[in-house]
């Protein structure tokens, strides 16, 4: 069930070139994370309710929910549905490694483990649980390694911005201090021109006003929280 709507997630998505926000990279980041604890939550209370547990059952079928949901939009950032494809995370998914494999490998013996206990077949549960159970050593694995890549993107992608902000800051510093030039010289100049360059003076000065207040504006741009 959860398989196909992951797979119909995936062929769905298009690739776009808009570059991905920090408050995306943020979102992937919990996501990981959420992956990481859904999982252990679907195995333990799947364990439990072959263990007859009250409602075990049905908190594992929502932590398999939420896995899966989970996996399904991150899937959509891999393939370019949420911006740039990044190699490294489509390497760590697709490549190698197979994180992608790893994860719906699980997600199908959770699919599995769940239905015998709903179906009441005992005698298929204790081999499905110990798969299940010896499942979670390589499936944290990958999902650890991928999250250090979603920290690791957010990070080069923090860097980029303050790389591009600095940039920005540094050409309008630029042509702050062009501007007062020119109202200097042009203030000088209606000095000269005595009272026929009164009203040049008073917008030479306001000019000289604003580029003073842009070099404060960038100063406090750039000053770092301690």
């Amino acid at each position: 069930m959860y398989l196909d709507v992951i797979d119909r997630s995936t062929a769905a998505s298009t690739a776009r070139q808009a570059a991905p926000s920090g408050e995306l990279f943020a979102t992937y980041i919990n996501l990981s994370g959420r992956r990481r604890f859904t999982s252990q939550r679907v195995v333990l209370y799947a364990v439990l309710a072959a263990r007859q547990t009250p409602q075990a059952a049905e908190v594992a079928q929502e932590a398999l929910k939420l896995f899966c949901d989970a996996h399904a939009t991150l899937l959509k950032g891999v393939t370019g549905a949420h911006g740039q494809v990044s190699p490294a995370l489509h390497e760590a998914y697709f490549g190698k490694p197979q994180g992608n494999k790893v994860i719906m490998d699980f997600i199908g013996l959770a699919e599995r483990v769940l239905h015998a206990i709903e179906s009441q077949w005992r005698h298929q549960l204790p081999v499905l649980l110990d798969e299940l159970v010896q499942s979670t050593t390589p499936l944290l694995a990958s999902l650890n390694s991928i999250t250090a890549i979603y920290e690791q993107e957010a990070r080069s992608h923090a860097k980029q911005v303050e790389s591009h902000l600095h940039g920005a800051i540094d050409e309008i510093k630029s042509i702050s201090k062009q501007a007062q030039v020119v109202a200097i010289n042009a203030r000088i100049v209606a000095a000269r021109a005595g009272s026929a360059g009164r009203e040049f003076a008073l917008v030479a000065t306001e000019l000289i006003s604003i580029t003073s207040d842009i070099e404060t504006i960038l100063q406090t741009a750039m000053a770092k929280p301690a």
